[in-house]
């Protein structure tokens, strides 16, 4: 495990821009040359998170959430703007942060052949943790999410929508990491296993000191998970906030004392200059929602 060095953010984005061309196709590299038809899905981004937080993402489809997610998990370059995870640069020092970090998203890749268990083991040896200690401990984490023994040991491929969430779930929380990427994790779940997945996220940020970002759709989970949220749209995170500070713009504007709708007031471009200026950043001390 690197070195960390407490005083700096858990996560540092500063100014990020990512384009794809009009075919959706990203653009492979941070130097070629910008064309008319690139079109912005992360415009001039900037996040900072201190470490032990849960901060959300919340924002309508193809609003640049996921690429976000993907930026800060070493998988695309950002074509302008810096990420740091605990000072490490996610370009110049990709190979750092991917011990740092895990992810889970809503389209996670498996061997489908393979069971929850060999995939689980895979994952955990990329990582460098004993045979034996992965075993032990996806047992636990599999069990906590309501997958029973037999289970772990049937082909993915046999496996509910559902399962298979729970199992990419699993992946994320195997390594035990420092900054934890959450795309949606709760999506296909029913109610009880998207309890299941919450209370886990609390437990590893409570028990392991993880920094959490969250992206989801749920407003109920970001309201139950998050210290702050950011309301991302085209492109852009138009503000960021506490619960509270949330609750209180839509309040302002006459509507509905809700998180949806604050979060259609502000993405809806309901919000005005001044308004926006109340909204403080995610290293704010609120804990509403911890």
């Amino acid at each position: 495990m690197p070195t960390l060095d407490k005083s700096k953010l858990a996560l540092d984005v500063r100014s990020v821009v990512k384009h794809f061309d009009s075919r959706g196709i990203r653009i492979p590299h941070p130097w070629v040359r910008q064309k008319d038809n690139w079109v912005v899905a992360v415009n001039d981004v900037s996040l900072q998170i201190e470490r032990g937080r849960i901060v959300g993402i919340v924002g309508s489809n193809g609003c640049g959430k996921s690429t976000l997610i993907r930026i800060i998990s070493t998988l695309l370059y950002p074509d302008r703007g810096t990420v740091e995870v605990f000072g490490y640069d996610v370009v110049e020092n990709s190979h750092i942060v991917r011990n740092l970090i895990n992810r889970v998203s809503v389209e996670a890749s498996f061997f489908r052949k393979l069971s929850p268990m060999e995939n689980l083991l895979f994952a955990g040896q990329t990582y460098g943790l004993n045979r034996s200690a992965i075993e032990e401990r996806v047992m636990a984490i599999l069990n906590r999410l309501g997958i029973k023994e037999n289970g772990v040991f049937q082909p993915l491929e046999q496996m509910s929508r559902g399962m298979q969430q729970k199992v990419a779930v699993a992946r994320g929380f195997l390594t035990s990491p420092i900054l934890l990427l959450l795309d949606e994790p709760t999506t296909g779940l029913d109610p009880v296993s998207k309890r299941q997945v919450q209370d886990l996220i609390i437990e590893l940020q409570e028990e392991h000191d993880a920094t959490i970002l969250l992206v989801t759709h749920d407003m109920d989970e970001a309201e139950k998970l998050c210290s702050r949220i950011a309301i991302m749209s085209e492109g852009r995170i138009v503000t960021t906030g506490s619960i509270s500070e949330l609750l209180g713009l839509a309040a302002e504007k006459g509507k509905p004392c809700s998180l949806e709708s604050a979060f259609l007031t502000i993405a809806g471009h309901g919000l005005d200059e001044d308004s926006r200026k109340i909204v403080g950043t995610a290293n704010s001390e609120d804990t509403t929602g911890d």
